[in-house]
C-alpha cells in the first residue's frame, strides 16, 4: 500500500503515525482494553509469577483445535499485493483446488498484475478494489471468499485481521501479526468470539529442515529437550533504503520508532514446535537487550545522497542486534537475535538440543548420542528418513524461499479443504509476535524479564494438532 498525498499525509501515514505515537502505551498494556494491568508496577510491567488467573477472561470459546467447516475449493481474497502478496498470490494459483476470488492494494497497477496472474492461471477473473486505504472493507464483505491473506505493512495488520474476523472470514497474516500485546489479545479474543481461525502465516515453520527436525524431536532422537535458538538475520540494508522495495519506506520507519526484535517469529515458530508450546509447555517470561544503533546511519552516509532529505532527518533507534531469552514453563531457554542492519550472511539459526544431542541450521549439521561420539558434526541429510511427509509427499511445488511457502499454503488449503484443524492457531500466532512488544518493555527498563501473557488462559497443556501432522489424505 502507498503513500496517497491529499494535501500533507495520506490517511494510511496519519494512522501509522497515530499508532506508533500510542506506542508507549499499548506496549505495556499485558491485559486488553488500553488499561495497564493492575498488579503492575510503576512501570506498568506486571511482576513475574503472575499466572493465567490475572489475564482478560474469556469472552469466546477456546480456538484450540478446532477444525475448519469443510470447505472444498477455498476461496481466497487477498489485501496487499506488492513484493510478498503478488509472488503469494502466484504460488496460491498453483495449489491444486485454491481460487482467488478478490484482489485489493490502494496501487492499481499491483491489483492489475495480480488479477492477470488469476486469469492466466485459467481462473475467472477476480473483483479488484483499489479506491484507498479502506478498499479492502469491500473485499472482506463478499461471500465468494472464504479465507483473507493479509501482506500489507504491519501497522494494518491487527486491524485488517480484526475486520476479516467480524465479516465472519477466517484469516491469515503475515509477519509479525501484531504489534502491542494489547493488538494480540484483540486478535485472540475476536477470534473466539467469532469462532474465526486467525493465523499466523510462518513460511519458515514449514521449511524442510524444521519439519525434518520437529520429526525427530517427537521420535525422541534428541532425549529430553534443553535450549533452542531462532534468528532474523538478513542484511536488508539497501532494501530498507530501496525508492521501491518497501512502498513509502514504511519498514525502515519502524527502526526510528522501537527498539525490539521486529521479526521474531521466523526464529521462534520452529522453536516453539520443538518445544511443544501450547502443547505441554509455553513461553513464560523474556528479557531483552540490543546494541547501539550504527548501521542504517554508516549506510546512509555511504549511500544515501542528502538530498534525499526525508531519509536524513531519521534518528535510528532500533539496536542493530536485538538479543532475547525466553524461559518456559518446563524450565527450558529459547535464544532469539534479530539483526536487519548490519553485514551478516543470512541465517535464522534453527538450534534445537536435548540430552542426546543437537542440531543447528546454516549450514544444517547434527551431533547425537549413541550415533556420534566424536565431537565433530556430522551431515544433517544422513536423517532424511525423517522427512515430513509434506516434502516427500508433496515436495517443494511451485517453490518460494525453496518451496516452504508452497508448502505453507498447500497445508493450509488441505485443512480448509478437508475441514481440519489449522497447524497454527491464533495462540500460538500471538505468543509468537509478543516478544516484540515484550521486548520493548524490557530494553526500555535495562533488561527487565517480563512476563508472557498466558493466550490461552491456561489451556496450554492441552494436545492438539501442530505442525507435526500426518497425511489425510495419502496417495
Amino acid at each position: 500500500m502507498t503513500e496517497q498525498e491529499k494535501g500533507g499525509l495520506s490517511r494510511r501515514s496519519l494512522l501509522r503515525n497515530t499508532a506508533i505515537a500510542g506506542m508507549g502505551a499499548g506496549l505495556v498494556t499485558l491485559g486488553t482494553g488500553g488499561t495497564a494491568h493492575a498488579q503492575g508496577n510503576a512501570t506498568g510491567i506486571p511482576a513475574v509469577g503472575e499466572d493465567a488467573r490475572s489475564w482478560p477472561k474469556r469472552r469466546g470459546s477456546s480456538m484450540m483445535g478446532v477444525p475448519f467447516e469443510k470447505t472444498p475449493n477455498p476461496r481466497f481474497g487477498i489485501i496487499g499485493l506488492g513484493n510478498r502478496g503478488g509472488s503469494m498470490a502466484e504460488i496460491l494459483l498453483a495449489v491444486p483446488g485454491a481460487k482467488i476470488t478478490a484482489l485489493c492494494d490502494n496501487r492499481p497497477e499491483f491489483a492489475a498484475k495480480a488479477a492477470k496472474l488469476v486469469t492466466d492461471a485459467g481462473q475467472p477473473e477476480p473483483a479488484v478494489y483499489t479506491t484507498g486505504d479502506h478498499a479492502y472493507e469491500q473485499l472482506i464483505a463478499r461471500d465468494d471468499v472464504d479465507f483473507v491473506y493479509i501482506a500489507t505493512p504491519w501497522e494494518w495488520h491487527t486491524p485488517m485481521a480484526l475486520a476479516a474476523m467480524r465479516a465472519g472470514k477466517h484469516v491469515g497474516v503475515e509477519c509479525p501479526i501484531g504489534i502491542t500485546v494489547q493488538d494480540l489479545w484483540e486478535l485472540v479474543d475476536t477470534s473466539e468470539q467469532t469462532g474465526k481461525h486467525c493465523i499466523q502465516l510462518e513460511n519458515c515453520s514449514y521449511g524442510q529442515n524444521e519439519l525434518r527436525a520437529l520429526r525427530m524431536v517427537h521420535e525422541g532422537k534428541f532425549g529430553q529437550l534443553l535450549h533452542g535458538s531462532g534468528a532474523y538475520l538478513h542484511d536488508l540494508r539497501a532494501l530498507l533504503f530501496s525508492d521501491t522495495y518497501y512502498a513509502g519506506e514504511w519498514r525502515r520507519e519502524w527502526h526510528t520508532k522501537l527498539n525490539a526484535d521486529l521479526y521474531p517469529t521466523h526464529g521462534l515458530g520452529p522453536v516453539s514446535a520443538y518445544m511443544d508450546i501450547h502443547r505441554g509447555d509455553k513461553l513464560e517470561r523474556i528479557t531483552a537487550m540490543s546494541t547501539p544503533a550504527l548501521g542504517l546511519a554508516e549506510y546512509r552516509a555511504a549511500n544515501v545522497p542528502q538530498s534525499d532529505s526525508e531519509a536524513w532527518k531519521e534518528t535510528y533507534v532500533k539496536g542493530d542486534v536485538t538479543m532475547s531469552l525466553i524461559q518456559t514453563a518446563n524450565g527450558r531457554v529459547i535464544h532469539l537475535v534479530h539483526g536487519v542492519s548490519s553485514p551478516h550472511p543470512y541465517s535464522r539459526l534453527n538450534y534445537i538440543a536435548g540430552t542426546k544431542g543437537a542440531f543447528e541450521d546454516y549450514p544444517p549439521r547434527i551431533y547425537l548420542e549413541p550415533d556420534h561420539s566424536d565431537d565433530e558434526w556430522k551431515n544433517f541429510d544422513d536423517y532424511k528418513s525423517y522427512d515430513h511427509w509434506l516434502w516427500t509427499d508433496i515436495g517443494p511445488g511451485a517453490g518460494g524461499h525453496g518451496g516452504m511457502d508452497y508448502i505453507m499454503l498447500f497445508r493450509l488449503a488441505q485443512c480448509l479443504s478437508l475441514g481440519l484443524p489449522p497447524d497454527i492457531d491464533v495462540y500460538d500466532s500471538a505468543a509468537w509476535s509478543a516478544p516484540l512488544p515484550l521486548g520493548v518493555m524490557s530494553t526500555e527498563n535495562k533488561g527487565a524479564s517480563i512476563p508472557f501473557p498466558d493466550f490461552t488462559r491456561n489451556d496450554w497443556k492441552t494436545p492438539h494438532a501442530g505442525l507435526d501432522s500426518q497425511n489425510p489424505d495419502p496417495a
